[in-house]
């Protein structure tokens, strides 16, 4: 359990978060040897509503969906369906005869992307930008989103194949860009498995987790419990956030026809927490061995090559760290701009959601919060120092 004074110390900074309208409200959990240890909510999952947060509350996931799909991969890696090796063309045919963006002219690939490549960020595709790639992507957004409530809405597999037919960012292998390989990932384990990638999850993880929150979007019943998003408002509060953002339904009130592998589901702390203290169990969770320990292992080690490596040292919050399988993996401590220890994984979200696995401490992290463009926010940070100060 956690002591009085670092709880106390927890409250007071969150509290001042809240004051200060820098988030509206959070859920905080803390998880040490595969035990709740502590838990605190405080704010409001709607403010104009005056609906405060509770354990309950449902959250959009944003990017912390990428480590779900990464572990659907490793699922089928264990059972020999894919090699990490394949060529994506082999499942996806907008894949074939790529072409990668150099001075302003679009050329054959040397090799073509392969699974590792969508797993470790270093395929080339990318969110945007002004290169030819991210402007091809930044249009496939748009009419991903255009199309997303109307009677032909973009489908996964669609959109991967849309993908596909752009150019790249750069040579397959060569760099790091953070992307949209999650999302490809996504329609590849829809091809392998025969199955809509949101059945494979349910399926395949979420049943067998107990993550009875956790899906593509939400039946009525349980609409009332999605908190809301948040922006700052330029005058140093906050207003409400109702756009949906890379093909995701804001509202989450309808079956999604494109189920976004990087950034689709909504889920609550937790069911969050099943899924991380699975990771922690090296795949085991409640008697279910959902992947086995070398598998976890893999799966949360650093995969990046030197040069590779060089992609990723500009972002700055997260000096110190690599990468791999869809996750930060802190490798020197040193250079980190706050307390961890090596072997550290998680991800973040848009809206703030994030979770830390650390373990050497046998340690979980889990904040949970909806704010516009949020990822990691000082309050993130703030929280984990204190917390990992007191081991």
């Amino acid at each position: 359990m956690l002591d009085s004074n670092t709880t106390r110390l927890i409250t007071k900074a969150l509290s001042a978060s809240i004051a200060n309208k820098e988030i509206a409200g959070a859920n905080f959990m803390v998880i040490q040897d595969g035990q709740e240890s502590w838990y605190h909510e405080d704010g409001f999952a709607d403010i104009e509503a005056g609906r405060k947060m509770s354990r309950d509350s449902i959250f959009r996931l944003y990017s912390m969906t990428k480590p779900v799909t990464a572990a659907a991969v490793m699922l089928l890696l264990e059972r020999g369906e894919i090699d990490l090796f394949d060529p994506v063309s082999q499942y996806i045919p907008g894949f074939k005869n790529q072409k990668v963006g150099k001075n302003g002219e679009l050329v054959p690939v040397s090799r073509e992307v392969d699974i590792n490549d969508l797993l470790n960020m270093t395929s080339g595709l990318v969110y945007g930008g002004e290169d030819l790639a991210g402007q091809c992507t930044e249009a496939l957004y748009q009419e991903l989103n255009s199309r997303l409530f109307g009677t032909n809405p973009m489908s996964t597999l669609e959109f991967a194949n849309r993908l596909g037919e752009g150019p790249l960012a750069f040579e397959p292998g060569t760099s790091w860009q953070y992307g949209t390989s999650a999302d490809v990932l996504g329609a590849l384990v829809e091809v392998v498995s025969g199955m809509r990638y949101g059945e494979f999850l349910q399926q395949e993880i979420f049943g067998p987790l107990q993550m009875n929150d956790t899906g593509f979007w939400l039946p009525e019943d349980k609409r009332e419990r999605l908190a809301c998003v948040y922006q700052d408002d330029g005058e140093g509060g906050l207003t409400p956030f109702s756009e949906s953002h890379l093909g995701v339904n804001h509202h989450m009130d309808r079956e999604a026809a494109y189920e976004a592998g990087g950034a689709g589901l909504v889920s609550t702390i937790e069911d969050a927490a099943k899924f991380t203290t699975m990771l922690m169990n090296q795949g085991s969770l409640n008697g279910v061995e959902l992947l086995k320990p070398r598998t976890v292992q893999f799966m949360t080690s650093a995969s990046l090559t030197n040069s590779q490596q060089q992609g990723f040292n500009p972002w700055h919050s997260l000096q110190g760290y690599s990468y791999g399988n869809q996750m930060r993996i802190l490798t020197d401590p040193g250079q980190a701009g706050g307390l961890g220890s090596q072997g550290e994984y998680g991800w973040d979200g848009w809206l703030g959601a994030y979770f830390a696995n650390c373990p050497q401490e046998g340690l979980t992290i889990l904040f949970m919060i909806q704010k516009k463009d949020a990822g990691t926010l000082p309050i993130t940070r703030k929280l984990r120092n204190i917390v990992l100060s007191a081991f």
